[in-house]
């Protein structure tokens, strides 16, 4: 499995894959496939993306550690900036479809609504963590502060979470809200007890004096 996903046409194949929900989606919306209300299920559709990209980059290391795969590492930076390109879509349909790029009336609309006032927030903290994902600003930071910053992702992952569960209350429809919670639950819940181990395996200093 290692020597696959090392293979130079395994990025690729990823990045295409990823494209291939747009792709679709662009589709369906030229050949007007998306239903009696195109703009709902474009703005929607790409929201739903979003949270499934950040699914899977949270994934990205258990399965890594589980299945004994370190190559699959190489792809967590690109499924990240694929969440972001989606959520940025996601955005843009709304600002466009919804409120005719009317800053004012968005900015308005952000202020007055809590959903869209999560979402946007889940957004602006995702922002940083795209501007970031580049080996340049790895060395700029230095590690620590680099990985620091990149937990904020479990922290976009709740607030991407509570903007879906608000949006589908409108319509009691909270089926796919338990999926979603039950899979970041999950793949939350894996991290603690590696958290905890790590922690209990680094020695604790005192000044230069190692205690243990």
């Amino acid at each position: 499995m290692n020597k696959l996903l090392l293979h130079p046409f395994a990025k690729p194949v990823v990045f295409i894959a990823c494209l291939l929900p747009f792709a679709w989606l662009f589709y369906s919306a030229v050949t007007n496939q998306l239903g009696a209300n195109p703009a709902e299920a474009l703005i929607r559709s790409m929201g739903d993306w979003t949270l499934r990209f950040i699914c899977i980059v949270l994934a990205v290391t258990p399965l890594r550690v589980i299945s004994g795969t370190p190559a699959l590492a190489r792809f967590r930076r690109m499924l990240g900036l694929f969440a972001y390109f989606y959520v940025v879509i996601h955005l843009l349909s709304y600002s466009w479809f919804d409120m005719g790029f009317d800053v004012p009336a968005i900015a308005k609309d952000i202020a007055k609504r809590p959903f869209i006032l999560v979402g946007f927030s889940a957004f602006v903290l995702l922002t940083p963590l795209a501007a970031t994902s580049f080996n340049a600003a790895i060395k700029a930071m230095g590690a620590k502060r680099w990985q620091w910053l990149h937990k904020l992702v479990y922290l976009i992952a709740a607030l991407g979470l509570l903007h879906f569960f608000w949006m589908r209350a409108g319509k009691n429809n909270f089926t796919e809200v338990f999926v979603y919670a039950a899979i970041i639950a999950l793949l939350l819940g894996w991290r603690v007890p590696q958290f905890l181990r790590k922690k209990r395996l680094q020695p604790i200093y005192s000044g230069n004096t190692k205690l243990s």
